[in-house]
């Protein structure tokens, strides 16, 4: 019995997810109503704050559930790059371009920040911080690398990546502003470099 009660939680948590994100990239976090998305999926607004806390709360959830898709859409551009240094630009570059991305860049960089506050914070970009002083550390030791504090130059490189998004996202024209972004970004980035390839 008890398993069944998890299993009814965890399908309304998911169902409620899915609700909200496609309320938030349809109108946006202010503009969706609770009333609405919890009716869509046959809920109550008690539902929501049961899981959530509140109307924040859902949205943390979703921005998570979005970011990990990002994630996990960078590691492959990663993968299939040449080599680690340019894994390492890849998966930043594929982070960048992801702010095209009506849904990224609306639930994510847009809405998130200003709801949820400085992005640097969230805990899914500090998992991204994680895998990226784990490829700077291995950068760092085959001495692709100049010999640069790995902590130093992940949060760099990460804040870069991710301010990069928040322009192309907020700017007037993201299609224009992306090549200019991801070509700034190199260019820092190969300042870390032992030898200029």
């Amino acid at each position: 019995m008890a398993k069944r009660r998890i299993d009814t939680m965890e399908e309304n948590r998911a169902r409620l997810i899915s609700a909200a994100r496609k309320a938030f990239a349809a109108r946006g976090f202010a503009a969706a109503s609770m009333d609405e998305l919890t009716a869509d999926v046959g809920l109550t607004r008690g539902a929501l704050y049961h899981n959530f806390g509140d109307k924040k709360g859902l949205l943390a959830a979703v921005v998570a559930q979005i970011d990990g898709e990002m994630a996990a859409r960078a590691k492959e551009a990663g993968a299939a790059a040449g080599d680690d240094w340019e894994g390492l630009l890849a998966e930043s570059e594929a982070y960048i371009e992801m702010a095209l991305d009506p849904e990224v860049q609306r639930i994510v960089l847009l809405d998130g920040p200003a709801f949820l506050g400085d992005p640097s914070q969230w805990p899914s970009q500090n998992a991204c911080l994680q895998v990226t002083k784990h490829m700077i550390a291995g950068l760092v030791s085959e001495r692709v690398l100049k010999p640069v504090d790995v902590e130093a130059a992940a949060r760099l490189l990460s804040g870069a990546a991710l301010n990069a998004a928040l322009w192309v996202a907020a700017s007037d024209d993201p299609r224009s502003a992306l090549p200019k972004a991801v070509d700034a970004f190199r260019l820092m980035a190969a300042g870390l470099l032992a030898e200029q390839r």
